[in-house]
């Protein structure tokens, strides 16, 4: 039994092609940019993301041993997004991308009052923000009524590449609970009196699991993908709950942290939590919720930083952020580069550095970039814990594990031990699994181990506890003069 798991991300399209032990045997990169129209604006046409599945399927078949046969594909993707289709599935309009697209504020603010903001609360679990699905459809219907008007499905990265290789219009549980408010969490199935309010023109995709087998692959896709027809494609996911899947946190008290582009938090409950500054969903596996959180940039600065430094690698920066030390010799960041989803939900919030002098280096700047990530998954933590959340374990996936530094200073700060697992690819990985899974149903302990654990150093949970409590009070200190700054830019951008 051969896999291949496909992951359509924020700054990439990643697949793998992992044997029945869990060896990935072959890997495939695209990388790609999103784009940024307007401020505020997140977008991605996507076509792309089936042009780069079926570049990297055929490049994965092209390294795979002789012998090898593909016997099922996994896919997941970046989400809550919303691609518009017609009934051809053809799309219509550019993927409008999740919480890193801030437009749709003014949407929110009527839906909250059309509908009512704590009824959104109980029905969906989640509040109407950034990341919800229907203001952006709103959105589309009051800027693009020739799009609307041609409108008739709704898609996401995963959902669409499941259509292309099968031909079924499907999306499934997990994502559907992101569809804020189109979805019932209590009920788990789709409301229809709030998606007739926002979208009455959509025809709802069939809800599945996202290990459940949305169809096989077509002779069509096949000719595009190389891959058999007849094979397997499961439903797939949003990628955080791939990631999580990836590293076997998917138990009651399991805390996964994804170090990527954003960076994400998902504690698996047995029962639902309400919380505002959070969002609650039904987990990736039936009988299962979450109560997640998400930051709107982490690796995103760090990339962005690196560019401004010429790009060099990414070794010589971390080298220079550990010489700077704990503190980056008095500099802070808040990482509101992309607005700030969990637990500020304010998308008119903008980075601040403080404590610049000309003595400062790039090392400073990487570190603090660091440190600020880690001050936003602290102050998730702790909103997930006022909340009720049980955390016991904490599994740490993504790029960002690699290298060692960033994973240190997040357990320093947090006062967490993290668990790394042999495999730390993350979503494309997961998406595999999920394939195996509806074949033959590996267990996700024996294909991917434990590798190390990253222990807090008590020697510094002191400073950075006082470094902390400077950075809660560095965004309500700041909140009117970026607000200000952001609305300025929104002006001169017209």
């Amino acid at each position: 039994m051969t896999v291949i798991g496909v992951d359509i991300g924020t700054s990439s399209s990643k697949g793998v092609l992992v044997d029945e032990g869990g060896t990935v045997l072959a890997t495939a990169v695209r990388p790609h940019t999103v784009d940024r129209p307007h401020p505020g604006h997140v977008e991605m046409d996507a076509r792309v993301w089936w042009d780069e599945f079926a570049s990297i399927t055929r490049e994965l078949l092209k390294s795979a041993p002789d012998g090898t046969s593909v016997t099922a594909v996994g896919v997941s993707g970046m989400g809550p997004c919303v691609a518009l289709t017609d009934e051809t599935d053809t799309p219509l309009h550019p993927a409008i991308l999740y919480g890193v697209d801030t437009r749709a504020t003014e949407q929110i603010a009527r839906l909250d009052e059309e509908l009512g903001r704590d009824a959104v609360l109980r029905r969906c679990g989640s509040l109407l923000s950034t990341q919800a699905v229907g203001p952006k459809i709103s959105w589309l219907s009051q800027h693009e009524p020739d799009v609307v008007a041609r409108a008739r499905r709704l898609y996401m990265p995963s959902s669409y590449l499941a259509v292309r290789l099968t031909g079924t219009y499907v999306l499934d549980h997990h994502s559907a609970s992101q569809a804020v408010p189109l979805y019932d969490s209590v009920a788990q199935e789709w409301y229809e009196p709030w998606t007739r309010h926002i979208a009455p023109w959509l025809e709802l995709p069939r809800l599945l699991w996202p290990g459940d087998i949305a169809g096989q692959v077509t002779a069509e896709a096949a000719d595009a993908t190389g891959l058999p027809a007849g094979i397997p494609v499961v439903a797939g996911t949003i990628d955080a709950w791939s990631e999580a899947l990836s590293v076997g946190a998917q138990h009651t008290g399991d805390l996964m942290l994804m170090y990527g582009s954003t960076m994400f938090l998902i504690n698996t409950l047995s029962e639902r939590l309400l919380v505002p500054q959070l969002w609650s969903t039904v987990g990736a596996l039936p009988g299962t919720r979450s109560l997640a959180g998400g930051m709107a940039t982490s690796g995103m600065i760090t990339d962005w930083l690196r560019e401004l430094f010429g790009t060099p690698e990414h070794t010589e920066l971390l080298a220079g952020a550990e010489a700077s030390g704990p503190g980056a010799r008095g500099l802070l960041m808040l990482p509101y580069f992309a607005g700030e989803r969990t637990p500020v939900a304010d998308p008119h919030a903008r980075g601040v550095i403080a404590g610049l002098t000309v003595e400062h280096t790039r090392g400073d700047l990487y570190r603090a970039a660091l440190e600020a990530t880690a001050f936003g998954v602290r102050h998730n933590v702790e909103a997930m814990r006022a909340a009720g959340a049980d955390i016991r374990r904490v599994v740490a996936v993504g790029g960002g594990t690699r290298g060692g530094l960033w994973t240190r200073i997040v357990s320093a700060v947090t006062g967490l031990e993290q668990e790394i697992r042999t495999v730390t690819l993350g979503a494309s990985y997961g998406a595999a699994f999920l394939a195996a899974s509806s074949v033959g149903g590996p267990l996700i302990d024996e294909w991917n181990p434990v590798r190390e654990r990253v222990a807090p150093d008590p020697q510094l949970r002191s400073g950075y506890d006082e470094l902390y409590a400077l950075y809660l009070r560095l965004y309500p200190a700041t909140r009117d003069i970026t607000h200000a700054l952001a609305e300025y830019r929104r002006h001169t951008a017209d």
